[in-house]
């Protein structure tokens, strides 16, 4: 399939798109199998323990690297009461990890001993080895071997169960599912700073552009994940939102006034925005792209540490300051969890 379209902006360029992926938020069930599954399993650094900022009587759980560096982080919102998604199209179908080529057998053979359904290695590209997978939930995952991992150390959490020859660097990419192509091709070339790079049957790949930003940004899945896979299903069903199915996808800017002139060209493309939400961990935009997908565009800062020391990262639950005065009852509302330490289960949050 050989996508064409037409550009909205012109030849007009641009110094700063996204940066690539900043994060993935999926839909959990239980938010402790949740905790055994991306500490134990995969070896992520749980790096906060805080709320849903919208609804704070359920968690928001983040993993990532040591420090949840911008491009390692997955989160969840445990939803223990709600119907079971199902994916389907305008949804992310699938979260990519990174892992150097050499490990393909060490997690084949992980899987195996831990009773993890999956299948692969396929191929992709002829040059990414895949292994394919869910977790508890239903939430479609893989593990993609490239050489360009060995350039992700810094993304290797060397504090888990996991050694860091083998462990997990960051994501990857993600895959989305639409209906249709067009339009979402348009936003993600004109406004978003990506480019087609190949496609294969009816998956798309596009990457972040860094010819376009000339030398301000040097931003490859070598430094950062910058991958995004469309695949066309234009007969497939909707899906539905909950456990198993991902949220939304959060895209990477620098500072708070490349946020505010990328929702510039988003608003001019046609689509509504948020305004400027403070998730304290950084600053965050929203929007539905043309196939219904949920994006996210937030700031790399201040980060993580703006409220933990990196040691403690993840030991406790963390609520921001205009939450605190209820803490008491947030804490009697959410359930008690178990926490890994060096890949053990640990103290009790509360």
């Amino acid at each position: 399939m050989d996508i064409k379209y037409e550009s909205i902006m012109g030849s007009e360029k641009f110094d700063q798109g996204v940066l690539g992926i900043h994060h993935v938020t999926a839909i959990a069930r239980d938010p402790q199998k949740n905790i055994d599954f991306y500490t134990g399993i995969l070896g992520l650094r749980l790096v906060k323990i805080t709320v849903n900022f919208d609804d704070p009587t359920n968690y928001h759980l983040y993993y990532g690297d040591e420090l949840g560096r911008p491009g390692s982080i997955i989160s969840f919102f445990p939803l223990e009461y709600v119907q079971q998604g199902w994916r389907g199209t305008g949804q992310v179908d699938t979260i990519s990890f990174s892992i150097p080529e050499n490990a393909i057998e060490y997690w084949i053979n992980r899987f195996k001993d831990k009773g993890i359904s999956h299948r692969g290695p396929t191929k992709r590209f002829n040059s990414e080895q895949i292994i394919t997978f869910v977790d508890h939930d239903g939430v479609k995952l893989e593990l993609v071997a490239s050489k360009e991992a060995e350039n992700r150390k810094i993304n290797a959490w060397n504090g888990g169960p996991i050694s860091i020859e083998h462990a997990v660097r960051g994501l990857h990419s993600i895959t989305l599912t639409l209906e249709g192509y067009e339009k979402t091709v348009s936003l993600l070339t004109d406004i978003l700073g990506f480019s087609k790079i190949v496609n294969e049957d009816n998956r798309v790949r596009f990457q972040i552009d860094d010819t376009v930003r000339g030398e301000k940004v040097q931003t490859t899945v070598n430094s950062a994940p910058s991958i995004v896979d469309i695949i066309c299903h234009p007969y497939s069903h909707r899906g539905t939102s909950g456990p198993g199915t991902v949220h939304h996808v959060a895209w990477r800017t620098s500072t708070n006034e490349n946020q505010a002139e990328i929702r510039n060209r988003i608003v001019k493309f046609g689509l509504n925005v948020t305004p400027v939400i403070n998730r304290v961990y950084f600053n965050s935009i929203y929007f539905r792209e043309p196939g219904d997908v949920l994006f996210e565009i937030a700031t790399d800062t201040p980060g993580f540490l703006v409220d933990q020391e990196s040691a403690e990262l993840g030991n406790k639950l963390v609520l921001p300051k205009w939450l605190e005065p209820k803490r008491i009852y947030i804490e009697k509302t959410l359930p008690s969890l178990k926490i890994p330490s060096k890949g053990n289960m640990g103290p009790e949050t509360k």
